[in-house]
């Protein structure tokens, strides 16, 4: 099928709706649809909706409820829709059967969907009933939009992002551990954002031990939202130096303590104690840590953590991008580096390329991505 002016201005618009999920979707994909209908020969825009949390009514069918509540006839109507409409019966009922009960034409999405469920089969239930189907316009925005969930279907781990905060030497903290604050407000508040829109948000002990942290959402335009759910604050900690008075479990939302080895201490309720099976190493198995994050249903995941995990999940190629804040400061040489690397030559050196750079505050945002 080819595409036309109208097709791309309306899928764009779909691609708007689906990104008012960016923060509250978590393990299902962002999704927007858009209804077209030919009203008195004009092309015009009878319903919209999108996909807000795991669980709710999807975006087709937000879009026909928002149609027929607007007095539309949903039948004969072209639905725009970013992803291809489910098949199967899952927490809501089939999209592809609903577009066919309600008359729908036609429908073009953006992208087949990656989870092994559908894979097409929507698509098929579609053309089967004989609606007309096109698919691949504007397939790479669609993608963009859901980078995690495509991770997850076609591999069985999450998307992981790595942040880390340094300074223009490349130090994360002094010697002693003191790391607050290297970068300014407005780069902290961009991590807020990074938090929102991650199912989990991983650290160690380390981590937890010199700065105490909350590791939490407290945007209030984020936290705000009635949809929105903290993500998972997940702490690894495989010599049991973590406390159940830290502050990491005191907030709202639930924490995972993962250990390689059984824990006898006594936590809050919503901690949930992990035992995953040490690597080569003695520590935590970090690939089997994120098998089970992905069985959870999570897509995306943020490691915010010192050199000595950072380093370990460079190591083990498993940062999908690396986002660095440079402050403008100097730590010196005694300082904490990056990453913990223990390379003695350039070939074992980690190539990077460089995908974004963007100034925030007096702070450098770079985004980085690895090279095969």
């Amino acid at each position: 099928m080819s595409f036309n002016s109208n097709d791309a201005r309306f899928m764009a618009r779909a691609l708007q709706l689906a990104r008012r999920g960016w923060f509250t979707t978590r393990s299902n994909p962002r999704v927007g649809c858009v209804l077209v209908n030919d009203i008195n020969g004009k092309l015009t825009v009878i319903g919209e909706g999108w996909h807000q949390k795991a669980g709710f009514a999807h975006a087709e069918v937000n879009a026909m409820e928002h149609a027929k509540a607007n007095g539309h006839d949903v039948n004969g109507a072209t639905a725009y829709v970013t992803l291809e409409p489910c098949s199967h019966e899952g927490k809501t009922p089939p999209c592809a059967k609903g577009l066919i009960d309600a008359g729908v034409s036609q429908v073009i999405c953006a992208m087949t969907d990656p989870n092994p469920q559908v894979a097409g089969r929507g698509i098929q239930m579609l053309r089967d009933a004989g609606v007309s189907v096109g698919s691949g316009l504007m397939e790479q925005e669609a993608k963009e939009l859901n980078l995690g969930f495509i991770k997850r279907m076609t591999s069985g781990i999450p998307r992981v992002v790595a942040k880390t905060a340094v300074s223009v030497d490349g130090r994360t903290a002094m010697a002693s551990g003191e790391s607050q604050w290297i970068t300014g407000p407005e780069a902290r508040a961009e991590v807020q954002r990074l938090r929102a829109q991650s199912g989990a948000v991983i650290t160690g002990s380390g981590t937890v031990l010199f700065d105490n942290p909350s590791m939490n959402v407290r945007d209030k335009d984020l936290v705000g939202d009635p949809y929105f759910e903290q993500p998972y604050r997940v702490i690894i900690d495989s010599k049991h130096q973590v406390k159940p008075d830290s502050e990491i479990f005191k907030n709202q939302g639930q924490c995972w303590l993962v250990s390689a080895s059984k824990r006898q201490e006594t936590f809050s309720a919503n901690v949930t104690l992990y035992q995953i099976a040490a690597g080569e190493d003695g520590f935590v198995d970090l690939r089997g840590l994120l098998k089970l994050l992905a069985e959870e249903g999570i897509n995306d995941v943020l490691v915010e953590a010192g050199s000595e995990l950072l380093g370990a999940f460079l190591q083990l190629d498993l940062i999908d991008e690396l986002q660095v804040f440079m402050a403008p400061k100097l730590l010196g040489s005694a300082a904490k580096p990056m990453a913990k690397l223990p390379f003695d030559t350039m070939s074992q050196a980690i190539n990077l390329e460089l995908q974004d750079v963007r100034q925030i505050g007096q702070d450098l945002k770079l985004t980085y991505q690895r090279v095969s």
